[in-house]
């Protein structure tokens, strides 16, 4: 379990880009939350490549055909702004969970990393389900709220969420349990010099 209030992460600290696919970005989708999140993924990019920490991108390939993220669907392919560059690492993941079956645990204990902080979409599927395996695996994580966004949705009582309330709820499921919760500036400001 992490620290509500843990000390500042310690480098080696990998940033996980979690699910910046063009699919994201599709007309057909419900509205979303957090307009400005990908131009925080991109402080948080610049932050990581600056110092020369690990940026590790993770890239949902569906298993159903008819799926935006079916392999060989431009919906598969990163945003061209969040992309990665060539010396950053990519893992490709079939269910929401970056960890399962992709490598990404031996890779992050191989270099030694214990510290990560995690931005992307969505909040309470693919970053909530990485971020909670990441607190359960022991990783000192940390959910950079404002760099992440989700859809509206129904809930299971069949009542209409909107984006905010979707994100809002997954970000408490994850505070204080599996990841501390902070805003862009917030992490900026605790990393190391």
């Amino acid at each position: 379990m992490n620290d509500a209030t843990p000390p500042s992460p310690q480098p080696p600290i990998a940033l996980l880009v979690v699910d910046l696919q063009r699919g994201m970005q599709r007309s057909d989708l419900p509205p979303r939350n957090n307009p400005g999140a990908e131009a925080r993924i991109a402080e948080l990019l610049a932050s990581w490549r600056a110092i020369g920490w690990p940026v590790v991108h993770i890239r949902h390939i569906s298993r159903q055909p008819a799926s935006p993220f079916a392999p060989g669907q431009p919906g598969v392919e990163f945003q061209p702004a969040l992309a990665p560059r060539d010396d950053e690492t990519v893992f490709e993941k079939n269910v929401p969970d970056a960890f399962v079956n992709s490598g990404l645990q031996r890779w992050l204990h191989a270099r030694d990393i214990r510290h990560l902080a995690i931005a992307g979409v969505a909040t309470e599927n693919s970053v909530e389900a990485s971020a909670r395996s990441a607190g359960n695996l022991g990783f000192h994580t940390w959910v950079v709220a404002d760099a992440c966004f989700t859809f509206a949705k129904t809930d299971f009582h069949g009542i209409p969420r909107s984006a905010d309330d979707v994100h809002a709820m997954a970000l408490a499921n994850l505070h204080g349990e599996y990841a501390v919760v902070l805003r862009t500036a917030e992490l900026l400001q605790r990393l190391p010099a």
